[in-house]
């Protein structure tokens, strides 16, 4: 469980493949020593385990397998050696919950449709799966990229959020830009009420 506020922007060091599996190592700042084996990361929004951890002499590091269901349905089947990531550790019992609760289950791909900036903000226009639009609303909560966000307004398919500096500056939201893909989960409580509407 996750709250969809980034800790760190971890990097990617090396992508190999493993039959269908994927073997990633990313770069980060966590103390190797607080990472245990099996342990949940998100990974720009997808839930990844720990499955080794190191340093490499300048750098801290730990991999994650990635397998075909995965690499089919988000964006990590896209991630190259020297790509930027969000990162956040899961949830401890007595943090605070800043954002809102994430599963880190990515539900599929949004894509940027525009990006305005302002004033040392950003604007975007998503394009947001047809299957999921419906589970978007207009001041309701969604996670992209594993960042927790505020939607603005809804038209449709379509969707706007509006960051801030700080969020531009401690994220790889300042590095997007139009046609980039995101991965998105929709908000946990609008996706069982739709479930409980469907059931009746």
């Amino acid at each position: 469980m996750f709250t969809g506020l980034v800790t760190d922007v971890g990097e990617i060091l090396s992508v190999e493949a493993r039959g269908d599996l994927r073997r990633l190592r990313i770069a980060c700042s966590y103390d190797p020593a607080t990472i245990a084996l099996g342990a949940s990361i998100a990974c720009s929004g997808v839930c990844m385990t720990a499955v080794d951890i190191g340093n490499d002499g300048t750098r801290n590091w730990y991999e994650v397998d990635a397998a075909a269901e995965t690499l089919a349905k988000t964006t990590v089947g896209l991630w190259t050696v020297g790509r930027r990531i969000n990162l956040e550790r899961s949830l401890k019992i007595g943090d605070e919950l800043g954002g809102h609760i994430v599963t880190g289950h990515v539900d599929g791909v949004a894509r940027i449709v525009a990006r305005k900036d302002f004033d040392g903000m950003a604007h975007f226009d998503i394009q947001a799966p047809h299957n999921l639009a419906k589970f978007v609303a207009a001041k309701g909560s969604v996670a992209l990229d594993g960042t927790s966000l505020t939607v603005n307004e809804v038209d449709g398919d379509r969707f706007t959020i509006l960051l801030i500096p700080h969020t531009l500056a401690v994220t790889t939201w300042g590095e997007k830009g139009d046609g980039d893909p995101l991965n998105i989960e929709v908000d946990l409580m609008a996706r069982y009420a739709a479930r409980l509407i469907e059931a009746r």
